[in-house]
């Protein structure tokens, strides 16, 4: 039995809306796939924090970055790294691996910002705790022996973990601790 003209006439519309419906949704998954894989996914900055652009890495405990388009010098807190980049001052023992250390964890990066007490410091610095993800950029310095616990109250929120860190790397002799420096301690630099 053949089908009437009629009824090819209907299905043929119904036919047609199906194909359109199905190269509609092919399209629109290949579409939001492209997207997906050309996205670039926006780096985690843990809520309460301020995120910022690393621009420049100035030393091991300095940086330069960009807050919703304006350029600021911020110095860690609760750390000290040896010196590099001050010509009243030779260059620290360790000092050049920190600024690198620091470099390979900060540079071009996104951060958060965590604030303590104080805003600024004497040099018009902002003075901040510096987070990639879940690590805290001033922590691991210390924990890896390229800086020294430097506590200026009322900013003391990490002091005593700071300290442990320390402690743990002068132990192991880690970094500043080790025979980098000729085996004596940075204070006795």
């Amino acid at each position: 039995m053949r089908p009437s003209a009629g009824a090819i006439a209907g299905a043929a519309p119904l036919a047609l809306l199906s194909m359109l419906v199905i190269f509609a949704c092919a399209s629109e998954a290949e579409i939001t796939e492209s997207k997906r894989e050309s996205a670039t996914p926006t780096p985690y900055v843990r809520p309460g924090l301020t995120a910022a652009i690393v621009t420049r890495v100035v030393d091991g405990d300095t940086i330069r970055v960009v807050i919703e388009g304006e350029e600021y010098r911020v110095r860690y807190i609760g750390i000290d790294t040896p010196e590099t980049v001050d010509p009243r001052r030779p260059v620290g023992c360790f000092g050049k691996e920190a600024s690198e250390r620091n470099r390979q964890l900060v540079e071009g990066k996104t951060v958060g910002l965590e604030k303590d007490i104080s805003e600024t410091d004497s040099f018009d610095r902002l003075l901040r705790y510096v987070w990639i993800e879940d690590r805290m950029v001033n922590a691991a310095l210390v924990e890896e022996g390229y800086a020294l616990v430097s506590t200026y109250p009322p900013d003391v929120r990490y002091a005593g973990q700071f300290a442990s860190l320390q402690a743990q790397a002068r132990e192991a002799r880690s970094g500043l601790w080790g025979q980098a420096c000729d085996g004596t301690t940075p204070a006795e630099q």
